[in-house]
């Protein structure tokens, strides 16, 4: 059985499916393997390395041949209905936002695993794509904000003077917040962050900064993620930042809710009282932003008293290492090939609690509640019209 990788269509994408390393692994479990050429050349893996691995390298990919195929973002329609029926795909689907995508699986009566939904529970960590993205998303925050910022990050004491350090604002500490805390701190700043989740002042204290205690509720949601909070309490959050931000040399916010809008944690007259030279990198750009005014991978320079700050919308955060986000990525994908195959046939066993949440379609059918009732939701506005 054949698996296949292509090269990412999207402008800007730089990460690869598979490594040479994964090849080899698909190789040895008795697969045969097919690369598009030029597939992992932005991420530092060339052509010749995937044919030493074991892939057959080839100019473009016969999709009606696939049995798997391994993607890093959402697949087309165009891709998804050029697959055979009960050929299988495993990658980001972003399943909230890419229902004509979903529906297209379904009717093709394609198996699609999406790695969004890989539930997160200890057996399934290797297989956790947006926790290993979102490690590669974190480390590039705050490299972003270094290269912006007109000042050092860390204590100098030099002969012609102290240069203190600089002060690190995290707001949402996941996995990329905790990331981008802990590279923050690497390099000799000054770090604090917030989060509404309960565990978070232990994890935030883990990576070497100071948790900032807002003494609100804590807001759990489920999965590791916080839950959306009410307009009343979100406005009580900001106000209480508002002193923090505007003590910081450079603000990071990371935090984001699956399947909804960024929360706003920062407004505009909170930007505007924060020092001139300052910095702020916005993770959750691409999901409407933490930061009011933020727009996916745009620079702004906002007037403040006395000078000026710097907004930057993130936008394919993980793609601005693509070397290390394809290896980590690659081995998500791998892992969960290695759960659904036996002896290279595709054999996924629905009864398993990782293979089961991972489903997005199967058979013609929705398996992944919320996107079959958003679809249905959809379906039924367009009737409408």
């Amino acid at each position: 059985m054949k698996i296949a990788v292509l090269r990412e269509p999207a402008v800007g994408e730089r990460r690869v499916a598979a490594t040479p390393e994964t090849v080899k692994q698909f190789v040895s479990s008795g697969f045969e393997v097919e690369v598009q050429s030029n597939a992992g050349t932005a991420a530092g893996f060339a052509d010749s390395a995937f044919a030493a691995a074991g892939a057959k390298v080839v100019p473009s990919v016969g999709l009606a041949s696939v049995a798997l195929l391994a993607h890093v973002r959402p697949l087309s329609v165009e891709v998804i209905k050029a697959l055979s029926p009960g050929a299988v795909t495993v990658g980001l689907a972003s399943p909230a936002s890419e229902l004509s995508a979903t529906r297209a699986s379904r009717d093709r009566k394609v198996t699609a695993f999406a790695l969004e939904l890989v539930p997160r529970i200890s057996r399934a960590q290797s297989m956790d794509a947006l926790t290993s993205q979102a490690l590669v998303a974190g480390y590039r925050c705050v490299l972003e904000a270094a290269s912006l910022f007109p000042r050092f990050f860390p204590l100098l004491m030099t002969a012609a003077g102290t240069i203190p350090p600089a002060k690190v604002l995290v707001l949402g500490a996941g996995v990329a917040g905790l990331q981008a805390i802990a590279t923050a701190k690497r390099l000799g700043a000054k770090v604090y962050a917030n989060d509404v989740r309960a565990a978070s002042a232990e994890e935030v204290a883990s990576m070497g900064g100071t948790f900032i205690n807002l003494d609100l509720d804590a807001a759990d949601g489920g999965g590791g993620y916080a839950k959306e909070l009410g307009e009343d309490r979100a406005e009580t959050q900001r106000r209480l930042l508002s002193p923090h931000v505007a003590d910081s040399d450079i603000l990071i916010t990371t935090a984001a809710i699956p399947g909804r809008p960024a929360p706003r944690l920062v407004t505009a007259a909170m930007v505007a009282a924060m020092k001139p030279g300052s910095v702020i990198i916005d993770l959750a750009a691409e999901s409407g932003g933490n930061v009011e005014g933020s727009s996916p991978g745009e620079h702004r320079i906002i007037d403040v008293d006395g000078g000026s700050v710097t907004l930057v919308g993130m936008k394919d955060a993980a793609s601005g290492a693509p070397y290390d986000a394809s290896r980590l990525f690659a081995k998500n994908v791998a892992n969960l090939v290695a759960l659904i195959s036996v002896d290279g046939s595709f054999v996924p066993d629905f009864d398993d609690e990782v293979v089961a949440g991972a489903c997005l379609t199967h058979d013609g059918e929705i398996r992944h509640e919320p996107s079959a009732t958003a679809l249905a939701d959809l379906d039924t506005k367009s009737g409408d019209k």
